[in-house]
């Protein structure tokens, strides 16, 4: 099979290394990819919203199966499009995808049907939003409605950092038209976990659980990032915890979304939070986590194409997802300032240090060639750092042992992914 992948960061990079795995596999394509992607694949020159060259490059390639990585072609009804066309294509099509695509959206489908969540109300005007807020609890969450790029959720901790916000998301659009309308959530208190599942339409199968590290910097302070790392199995994702989000959270999310006349096909993220009162969704994506995948998908045993086909053709119940029993750290390095302001255009040295068989893996965030052909620095997140190991101390090791081989000017990372006294936060 011809496979284009559609995106250009560290999730389609792990999920360009899975799909050259299959022996199902003859060619990759990715649309644009990068530095990293371009060592097992084809990289076009195409931007991931420009689906009428997208459209043209598969019918003259050939290609027989495309996935989309990220969410804004997804949200932009990409799916739709191709299959318009007749054209196989892996996620849900655009009724679907605003799961991810409107938060307001999902805060309502949840409250329907009687999926755990935090209370929530949703405000189009922002001196409705500020008067509320005067007579709320705090801390408070302040989310946008739309996509932000994992950045559009602040924590107000006073009244006055919650006028602040709703100045920032609503009047200033710092996220742009992602704040059209705003959320205001009740804070809560837990351990994160995601769960990233496969969706046919009826049924949903889960994947391994991982455990991400949002903030910037050590010890869960700084801003909120696209994520600076993760860990995988989640410590805190117990057996029990399992059968209680398959029966009231994921497998009801599925039905849900049908009953409402949106059959979902593809990747459901579920991002969740074990609060003292049970397990509640924070958000779902409509997509692979970024660096989700990094660590999900090195302990998945399955061969990635056929449970995309199972997916696509409504039978994944004759699926049997397997992951190993190793751990999986997974390091992010950035720019220094991300996700702030930051310079590009560094030299990446050491990447030659690896090899698999030691069961550690880079995959590329944000990196490009220079006009010599060297592999430079070109995004906040330039690096995942992925390493298996018995257990969590060993993988952890392995992980910040590979950090040290790689470099560029102004690098930075966490030094604390995977310590258990930072797996507890609120939101």
């Amino acid at each position: 099979m011809k496979i284009l992948i559609i995106g250009s960061g560290g999730r389609e990079h792990a999920i360009a290394w899975k799909v050259a795995q299959s022996p199902k596999t003859e060619k990759i394509y990715c649309a644009p990819g990068n530095a990293g992607i371009a060592r097992m694949a084809e990289c076009v020159n195409i931007g991931t919203m420009e689906f009428e060259k997208l459209i043209f490059f598969v019918k003259e390639k050939k290609i027989d199966l495309t996935i989309v990585g990220m969410d804004a072609p997804l949200v932009g009804g990409i799916v739709d499009v191709f299959e318009a066309e007749g054209l196989r294509v892996f996620g849900p099509r655009k009724n679907a995808a605003i799961l991810e695509g409107s938060k307001a959206f999902s805060k309502d489908l949840m409250k329907k049907y009687n999926i755990p969540t935090a209370a929530h109300e949703t405000f189009v005007d922002p001196e409705a939003a500020l008067q509320y807020l005067e007579n709320t609890k705090f801390p408070i969450v302040l989310k946008a409605d739309g996509l932000a790029l994992g950045k559009g959720v602040l924590i107000c901790h006073t009244l006055q950092d919650a006028r602040a916000g709703v100045k920032e998301i609503m009047i200033d659009k710092k996220f742009g038209t992602a704040g059209n309308r705003m959320i205001i959530e009740e804070f809560m208190t837990g351990p994160e976990v995601s769960v990233l599942s496969f969706v046919d339409g009826k049924i949903v199968k889960t994947m391994t659980s991982s455990q991400d590290y949002k903030r910037a910097k050590d010890g869960d302070q700084g801003l909120n990032t696209g994520g600076m790392g993760n860990l995988s199995p989640a410590p805190f994702y117990t057996r029990e915890v399992d059968e209680f989000c398959q029966k009231y959270i994921f497998q009801s999310t599925v039905d849900a979304m049908a009953a409402e006349g949106r059959v979902y096909k593809g990747i459901i993220f579920f991002g969740l939070m074990l609060t003292s009162s049970g397990p509640k969704v924070l958000e779902y994506n409509a997509r692979f986590g970024d660096p989700e995948a990094q660590v999900v998908l090195p302990r998945m045993k399955n061969d990635i194409i056929e449970v995309i086909e199972a997916c696509n053709d409504g039978i994944l119940d004759q699926i049997n997802l397997q992951f190993t029993e190793e751990t999986a750290v997974c390091v992010v390095l950035t720019s220094k300032g991300y996700p702030a302001s930051y310079e590009k255009g560094f030299l990446v040295r050491g990447l030659d240090n690896f090899l698999e068989k030691e069961k550690c893996y880079v995959f590329h965030a944000g990196t490009k060639f220079n006009e010599k052909g060297d592999i430079v620095t070109n995004g906040g997140r330039v690096l995942s750092v992925s390493a298996l190991g018995e257990n969590l101390k060993l993988a952890r090791k392995n992980a910040y042992k590979a950090v040290k081989l790689l470099d560029f000017d102004n690098k930075y990372f966490r030094h604390d992914i995977g310590k258990a006294n930072n797996s507890e936060r609120g939101i």
